[in-house]
């Protein structure tokens, strides 16, 4: 009974040790491009437009940077696209029968602090591409591109809904060396 009360209690401590690893390794690091898409409203409508573009921009994006191992490479290989991207998002208002403008920015610019889990992104400027529909008055989805760590559903009025997703751990994991 003894050993199956200390084994149950090592589990439960290798648990929540790795769950307070795995928060530490969502940090952003310093050197590293955002990628961040907002919407000119929060109306039903500004929103699937921005879901759109973000989705299209994603697969053109991905594509874009899958042989990147480096932020120079991705930063080369984004300035060259931009021309592209910015087709891709004109070509995507129009799919979606909108008239929607948009602006394309790439360089520094400034993100609103972010919260999810206790670990706080916090405001400022920083390096990367964004993309502002209409007014851009609306909530946002943003992403890292560069280590490719995306933070899916990242909304500046909803932060507790921010969920996560790892796309290249075999990157952070280089980085936390």
């Amino acid at each position: 009974m003894k050993k199956t009360i200390i084994i149950i209690s090592l589990f439960i401590i290798c648990f929540i040790t790795s769950s307070k690893i795995s928060q530490k390794n969502i940090i952003i690091p310093s050197e590293s491009i955002r990628f961040r898409v907002i919407a000119n409203s929060n109306n039903k409508e500004d929103q699937q437009l921005k879901y759109q573009v973000k989705d299209n921009l994603n697969a053109q994006i991905t594509s874009i940077l899958k042989d990147s191992t480096s932020l120079d490479a991705s930063r080369k290989s984004i300035v060259n696209n931009l021309k592209n991207i910015e087709n891709n998002i004109s070509n995507t208002i129009l799919e979606n029968n909108s008239s929607q403008d948009f602006k394309v920015s790439y360089g520094v610019n400034h993100f609103p602090e972010k919260i999810y889990k206790g670990v706080t992104y916090t405001e400022g400027d920083y390096e990367s591409l964004v993309v502002t529909l209409g007014e851009g008055q609306g909530e946002n989805w943003w992403c890292v591109l560069f280590p490719p760590l995306c933070l899916l559903e990242a909304e500046e009025n909803d932060t507790e809904q921010t969920e996560y997703k790892l796309f290249v751990e075999k990157i952070i994991d280089q980085f936390r060396k």
